[in-house]
């Protein structure tokens, strides 16, 4: 295949955002309406609602040889119109079909992640394709629809048909950088602001408990039992009615601490500011069992210019949503909880992220979603 007329291969690595709008001009994604503005990031396409979810029995992976539909038809309890708005309910699991379809070469590969706004507010969200045997993993050549599994864990959410919950990106061959490119980067341009940073399986990120502001505030914890939050309005939902700040404490030896009570969620920060090269892309692990019996990230894609100069940034910290699981858990000041691996864009992309784009995040420290006022 000539890479003059197929921009997508005339590189190797993540695909930028004019070689996205390049696929779907070709049909490589379709689309069941035009793209909506600001839909293609600077190295991601968000993903649609469509028409139709169901109210599932449990959560599925199809399988080898197996639709989602066929899934869906065996574990459904109900179907929802989605097209004027329905209420997605807490600890339920749902599966929606989506706008975007997918028809890629054998040398495109895609992989998927929640927004970042949706993991802010604790809202599980992955996408499935037919014949996988893993969640937001998209194999090379695959050609057929796209469905999104999304659990509401702490706030029930009311979505419609264009809600945009989940981000793909696409691959042309590429790989993360081994921690000797993460070193050579770093090297090259400070990715992180830490006098001895750690390179192994990515960048080390620590949690900030020292608290922001004069108030000293370490981060939010999720209240219960609130109201709705329309995934789609800005600035919409008065905050002290969804979360409670948390303040710096500290054990007997004065380190701050803060313990993580099971099933809760948090909003918490990184101690480092990151930043993203234009010519790179990163994504957050979501859970190191090496570290604790906690997750942190649920949404993982960094775009190229986050924190960046280049796009008005001076590094931005890195907010990280948490869980603990099954046990109290203590975090203290400056522990390790998780690792930024990054990635090499195959072109530079045209736009970066917070230049031009209305970036929610780009100068962010200890930030909410963009729902919350």
């Amino acid at each position: 295949m000539n890479t003059a007329t197929s921009p997508w291969l005339s590189g190797c690595g993540i695909l930028a955002e004019h070689q996205i709008a390049a696929m779907a001009e070709a049909g490589l994604i379709r689309k069941a309406a035009p793209f909506a503005t600001g839909q293609i990031q600077p190295a991601s396409l968000d993903l649609r609602l469509g028409a139709r979810a169901w109210r599932m029995r449990a959560s599925f992976l199809p399988g080898t040889g197996a639709t989602v539909m066929q899934r869906v038809e065996d574990l459904r309890l109900h179907e929802i119109d989605l097209t004027n708005g329905a209420v997605l309910e807490t600890n339920c699991v749902y599966v929606a079909e989506l706008m975007e379809s997918l028809d890629l070469p054998p040398q495109l590969s895609a992989a998927a992640n929640p927004k970042s706004s949706t993991g802010r507010i604790d809202v599980f969200t992955r996408v499935i394709a037919d014949g996988t045997r893993a969640f937001d993993t998209i194999a090379p050549g695959y050609k057929g629809p796209l469905f999104a599994e999304i659990s509401p864990k702490t706030f029930p959410i009311l979505a419609r048909q264009g809600s945009r919950l989940s981000q793909i990106r696409f691959r042309n061959g590429g790989a993360p950088l081994d921690n000797e490119g993460h070193r050579a980067l770093h090297e090259r341009e400070p990715i992180v602001t830490s006098s001895n940073p750690s390179f192994h399986n990515g960048v080390a990120v620590s949690i900030d408990l020292a608290g922001f502001g004069t108030d000293k505030i370490v981060g939010y914890r999720a209240k219960r039992h609130t109201g709705l939050i329309d995934v789609d309005k800005v600035a919409a939902c008065d905050q002290r009615a969804y979360w409670e700040p948390i303040y710096s404490d500290a054990r007997a030896d004065g380190t701050p601490a803060l313990v993580l009570d099971p099933g809760e969620f948090y909003i918490l920060a990184s101690k480092e500011a990151v930043r993203v090269p234009p010519d790179h892309a990163a994504e957050m692990t979501p859970f190191d069992p090496l570290v604790g019996e906690f997750r942190v990230h649920y949404a993982g894609f960094f775009d190229p210019g986050f924190g960046a100069a280049e796009a008005g940034g001076s590094g931005a910290r890195a907010v990280l949503e948490v869980r603990s699981h099954d046990v109290p858990f203590i975090l203290e000041h400056e522990q390790i909880v998780g690792r930024l691996v990054y990635e090499r864009m195959a072109e530079l992309p045209r736009q970066l992220y917070g230049s031009g784009l209305g970036s929610n995040y780009q100068a962010q420290g200890l930030k909410l979603s963009k729902h919350f006022k």
